[in-house]
């Protein structure tokens, strides 16, 4: 029988089954951090329990550490209070971490993947909803809640309903400045947000082939905005050299060995489906979202809609609730909306490579008077490596601020966040009301077209630019 790669990963993990049709399966690998643990670890010391398998556990600090200074940092109550938890717990549970002073910090779905620890096969479980970022390296992997991350501490497995799968095609060569993100909310604005719904998406295509493994991660990571229960993609050699050497991938022969077996999980011709859609995406423009969820948007030449063009009344209402909240009148060019604050960060598009197609813009150039900018690498790792490649002076001659790695603006933390009714052009995945601030405006964006507003103070399409 033909199987898909999500059946072949998840049959070479499943233990057992139970009379509700639910599986047991091996986690083999289990990230964690600050804000979803400490109820699980309190609960496990109130039992008596253990971590099973804290070799293969890492937790680290992201969504509360402020990226303003490690020396003096601006940090709220209730962060430093998560923080302190997870570093008590860790010690008492024996598990690594890496800390608010860890040369290896960093945003859990950017830290796994550029540690070696997250490769092809592996299944991947985190507290943490876009832990579908894991997928674009052939991994399976779930976000979790309170109970299930205790359950992955004591027993090393999860009892998971298998998803169904959806299969998402895309080929055509994408323009100048379009990007995975742009891949992304053009998805979500075909499908909508309830469109992957209960499904694991698997994306193909000459599209996706020609996407490098950082391009991967962000259209796997914003998946879950389409309302997938994750995301994967099929490993090719783009995956195996971008393992290859880091720090806990297999070495020498064991590397060897195992792309024999990565090479192996490929969907098979013929294999089923329960849902499946193609797109050319070749005249893709640059997208940028008007509304509240990643569905409201619209390429860079389009125009923010008139509620009155949907039929729908549910969607209409929808529709007109977003545009009083985002404070933008129908007609209104999307080049024309104007920005108060740039943010360049978050598990979505934090990587070294985000940044550098940012810096391309930005180079000799200056953000535009009025405008706040901030930039935040995704892992200290990633910090490192911008600097000495020069990029943050490109960012900071330009007129951002360059922080340290951490989840920061993208979740309004410790004091980064949009005041009410500031429009901000961000990289990160959600545009929720109040999401970034409350009464923040958020527009998702590439890291390309965020530091285009920055410069310009409104949105311009980057694919025109030379």
């Amino acid at each position: 029988m033909s199987s898909t790669i999500v059946d072949k990963i998840w049959n070479f993990h499943q233990v057992t089954t139970d009379e509700d049709g639910r599986s047991l399966i091996y986690i083999d690998r289990h990230y964690t951090h600050e804000v979803t643990s400490p109820v699980a670890f309190s609960d496990m010391k109130a039992r008596g329990y253990s971590v099973r398998r804290p070799d293969l556990t890492l937790a680290v600090m992201d969504h509360n550490v402020p990226t303003n200074s490690k020396e003096r940092p601006t940090m709220e109550p209730l962060s430093k209070k998560e923080m302190d938890a997870l570093w008590e717990n860790s010690r008492f549970f024996n598990v690594p971490l890496l800390d608010f002073y860890s040369p290896y910090q960093g945003i859990i779905h950017v830290i796994g993947p550029e540690l070696g620890l997250t490769i092809p096969m592996a299944t991947v479980a985190a507290g943490d909803s876009h832990t579908s970022t894991h997928g674009a390296l052939g991994a399976l992997s779930f976000g979790i809640g309170t109970s299930e991350v205790e359950h992955v501490f004591v027993t090393q497995t999860l009892w998971l309903k298998k998803p169904r799968q959806f299969r998402v095609r895309m080929d055509g060569e994408l323009r100048n400045g379009v990007t995975a993100k742009d891949l992304a909310l053009y998805l979500i604005t075909k499908i909508g947000t309830g469109g992957a719904l209960g499904h694991i998406i698997e994306y193909d295509g000459t599209t996706i082939a020609n996407l490098d493994v950082e391009g991967r991660m962000t259209l796997c990571n914003m998946s879950i905005e389409a309302g997938a229960r994750s995301a994967i993609i099929a490993p090719d050699q783009k995956v195996y050299d971008y393992v290859k050497g880091r720090p806990f991938a297999p070495k020498g022969e064991e590397f060897d060995m195992a792309v024999q077996e990565w090479d192996k999980l490929k969907t098979d011709p013929g294999a089923k489906y329960d849902k499946e859609i193609k797109f050319d995406v070749s005249g893709l423009k640059p997208m940028v979202t008007w509304g509240t969820n990643p569905s409201m948007a619209s390429e860079i030449n389009g125009y923010v809609p008139n509620p009155e063009e949907f039929s729908d009344k549910n969607k209409r209402e929808e529709v007109e609730k977003a545009l009083t909240y985002m404070g933008l009148k129908p007609g209104t060019k999307i080049e024309d909306i104007n920005v108060d604050v740039v943010f360049i960060g978050s598990c979505t598009n934090a990587r070294l490579n985000d940044l550098v197609e940012a810096a391309k813009i930005l180079r000799g150039k200056k953000v535009k008077e009025g405008v706040r900018a901030i930039a935040v690498p995704g892992s200290e790792w990633v910090k490192r490596q911008a600097e000495r490649m020069g990029i943050h002076d490109i960012f900071m001659e330009a007129g951002f601020e360059w922080r340290h790695a951490g989840c920061s603006m993208c979740i309004a933390m410790n004091g980064d966040s949009l005041r009410p009714g500031q429009h901000g052009a961000s990289t990160s995945n959600r545009n929720f009301e109040n999401r970034q601030g409350v009464g923040g405006r958020t527009h998702l964006v590439s890291p390309s077209m965020a530091a285009a507003a920055a410069i310009y103070g409104h949105f311009v399409d980057v694919s025109e630019m030379n």
